[in-house]
């Protein structure tokens, strides 16, 4: 396939690490668990299976996690691409409600609706709900998706079209623990 010409001229174009939620002082917190997937490990690549929709199976990979503190009261995960070329990074997973006595979501488990009881989904790229999976532009070069778990030590109410916005302003100040596992996705 040739080269996306977009692509290749917005190629030094990338939001960047330090815009991610895992970057803001005020969600800072000690990373004592760990998050993993069976699909990859962290920094390599995402399988073809996880890539979004119209490309793709749109399938959310199976996400496992060492227990979190004992006095978590919710997990919440937020999956973004570090490396979009809008200055901001764009958001692939918003899941809330997460019980922490899980120890993980199995493979497809963010799809919308959720069949896993109490999770729900925000609104992430083009306003969908539940699994948005890689989509990075063309001849862009490698994106970085970056899988964020964080422990609160409470249970946010949120409203049913809740935002990043507002699990952003729900979870200041009540993050105890947090987790990380990046993966990376190019088109060429």
């Amino acid at each position: 396939m040739p080269a996306n010409p977009l692509g290749h001229a917005l190629r030094n174009r990338r939001a960047g690490h330090h815009t991610l939620v895992w970057a803001r002082p005020d969600l800072q917190a000690p990373e004592n668990f760990t998050l993993t997937s069976l699909a990859f490990t962290h920094g390599t690549l995402i399988p073809e299976r996880h890539r979004g929709r119209l490309f793709g199976a749109n399938i959310s990979p199976a996400l496992a996690w060492t227990p979190p503190p004992a006095d978590t009261a919710e997990l919440v995960l937020i999956v973004q691409d570090a490396d979009a070329p809008t200055g901001k990074p764009a958001t692939h997973a918003l899941t809330v409600g997460i019980d922490p006595s899980l120890s993980g979501i199995p493979e497809n488990g963010l799809a919308h609706p959720s069949r896993i009881r109490g999770l729900k989904h925000g609104k992430g790229a083009l306003g969908r709900r539940g699994w948005a999976g890689p989509r990075p532009l063309r001849s862009h070069g490698p994106h970085s998706y970056v899988f964020q778990l964080f422990a609160l030590d409470y249970q946010p109410e949120l409203p049913d079209t809740f935002t990043l916005t507002d699990v952003v302003h729900a979870m200041t100040a009540h993050v105890i623990a947090r987790a990380r596992l990046d993966g990376i996705y190019e088109i060429r």
